[in-house]
């Protein structure tokens, strides 16, 4: 479903925008397509940085096992 708005930009950025989208002038599309991307990138950051907590916190057990795991490879 679609919701009506209403927002503000700066006339350059209306030109600019204007400019990359040529005669193919559908500026909603354009500005949902940008900020739902935006908005992934954000979202996928945040996923990222929860990732990296959990494994900053298992980090010491998870070296340790990868040494056990190591030691009892053989020499070629």
């Amino acid at each position: 479903m679609k919701v009506k708005t209403s927002i503000t930009i700066s006339e350059d950025l209306i030109n600019s925008i204007d400019e990359l989208l040529g005669e193919q002038k559908n500026r909603s599309e354009f500005i949902e397509k940008i900020v739902r991307d935006y908005v992934n990138r954000l979202a996928q950051k945040e996923r990222n940085s929860k990732d990296l907590d959990i494994l900053n916190k298992k980090a010491v057990k998870l070296n340790k096992e990868a040494e056990d795991v190591l030691s009892c490879q053989s020499d070629l």
